[in-house]
């Protein structure tokens, strides 16, 4: 990954999530004009849960670059709303993110985040839909009975696990 002077210029990130199912295999992109090129499959989860590590990894990205300016744009207003607190934090397997966000975002001096129409954020889509498609994506497990993911969005978040814990 090659950014040029991200210290000195606004970086604009795009990132987006992708699940086959809900919940299923599951990824995200994230670009950047910039240079930033990132697609990873993160296994089975759910779509809220792609897009919250989409956001993640583009905070990291931003870090990462040493970027003191950055706009992160996404086409998912409820991951965004939420982290500007527009929007409450209904699912308790969720809020680790969002309080991880909050806390990565303390490092870069001047953030703006930015929802954009899922047409402009075709780049970040793409790299997302990537990764699904790479071979060791299609061999995620089938996505859970709906039954199941209600007991798992109750049951509480373990750190280090991408997703609600599987109901026993």
């Amino acid at each position: 990954m090659t950014v040029r002077s991200a210290a000195r210029e606004r970086l604009v990130v795009y990132f987006d999530g992708a699940s086959r199912g809900n919940p299923g295999p599951s990824s995200f992109g994230v670009h950047s004009p910039s240079g930033i090129a990132i697609s990873e499959a993160i296994g089975l989860a759910t779509n809220n849960v792609a897009e919250w590590r989409g956001f993640l990894a583009a905070l990291d990205a931003a870090i990462s670059a040493g970027a003191e300016d950055v706009e992160i744009r996404a086409d998912s207003e409820l991951v965004l709303k939420q982290f500007l607190g527009e929007y409450r934090m209904k699912a308790p397997h969720l809020a680790p993110f969002l309080a991880e966000a909050r806390a990565k975002a303390k490092g870069i001096p001047r953030l703006r985040v930015l929802h954009v129409p899922r047409a402009e954020n075709k780049h970040a889509d793409a790299l997302a839909n990537k990764a699904l498609d790479a071979p060791a994506a299609s061999a995620a497990p089938p996505a859970m009975p709906r039954q199941a993911v209600r007991a798992a969005e109750r049951a509480p978040f373990q750190p280090g696990l991408f997703g609600p814990k599987p109901a026993r």
